[in-house]
């Protein structure tokens, strides 16, 4: 990336916009010790402009934006920071400094993302839990006998029996992604692929 901080003195603005809802966040700016800390950290940095310092969101309110990719616009002039955010990013409590809800479009990233937390933070109530804990033999079970469901009810007339088994396979399916360290976007990427 060669970024051109010459035009703003210094600094470039960076909007920020969570990658799961694509929704913007907030604006702040970056100079090069804040895109540097922000790089090696994983964690979004700014210049604070009213401060005169480097700021890391969240280093009060425990509100940071963890860094999933940076990309440079033409002119080189000016950052998209794309983030998972812990918490709101407004310092007013709401979710963006915008004052718009930050709320997925997309139901299945969201389930995707509370799936993996039940893997990587384990609870003791937890039904995914209990799956990945079974292992990958069970949860492959799972969904072939959430398909076979499926597939039975498709034979009779009941709509909610018919729709509640396809969910049921949805979210069995998105146990077994997690499981094997893939991710929703990678089917769809494939399913997207086909269609050209």
């Amino acid at each position: 990336m060669n970024i051109d901080f010459t035009k703003g003195d210094g600094l470039v603005p960076a909007i920020i916009q969570d990658a799961e809802t694509n929704i913007v966040l907030m604006l702040g700016y970056m100079n090069e010790a804040a895109l540097e800390k922000t790089r090696s950290e994983g964690r979004v940095t700014f210049y604070s402009r009213s401060k005169q310092r480097l700021w890391t969101k969240g280093e009060t309110s425990g509100n940071f934006l963890n860094l999933v990719d940076i990309k440079v616009d033409c002119d080189q002039d000016t950052l998209l920071v794309r983030v998972h955010p812990v918490g709101p990013a407004c310092h007013t409590g709401s979710d963006t400094c915008f004052n718009e809800t930050n709320q997925a479009d997309n139901f299945l990233a969201h389930l995707e993302n509370v799936i993996q937390d039940r893997k990587d933070n384990p609870s003791e109530k937890s039904y995914t839990t209990s799956l990945f804990q079974k292992g990958i033999n069970k949860i492959a079970q799972k969904v072939g006998e959430e398909a076979v469901e499926l597939v039975i009810e498709a034979k009779d007339n009941d709509k909610d029996l018919f729709l509640n088994e396809a969910a049921d396979l949805t979210y069995h399916l998105l146990v077994l992604l997690v499981e094997k360290g893939y991710r929703w976007e990678e089917v769809l990427a494939i399913l997207r692929r086909r269609h050209q």
